[in-house]
């Protein structure tokens, strides 16, 4: 992935590079020199927010069970 310096020497980091680090609004960065002479960016604050679907898992609680799943998408009431 490539990206553009701009004149006030920033760049926009790539959505997939920001999600894949959990990178969002107000997050620190830090880059640091790997030794192979490369620079590295990690994410400086540890405190990864959840994902999309982390705040979704979990259960359902008490609902229908498969019989009654079934029963609806096959249109039996």
């Amino acid at each position: 992935m490539a990206t553009t310096v701009t004149a006030k020497g920033q760049v926009t980091i790539p959505r997939a590079v920001r999600d894949m680090l959990g990178i969002v609004p107000g997050s620190k960065v830090d880059f640091h020199r790997a030794p192979d002479g490369s620079v590295v960016l990690t994410r400086a604050d540890r405190n990864r927010p959840a994902s999309r679907f982390e705040k979704l898992r979990g259960h359902a609680g008490k609902g229908l069970d498969t019989d009654a799943i079934m029963a609806l998408t096959r249109g039996e009431t």
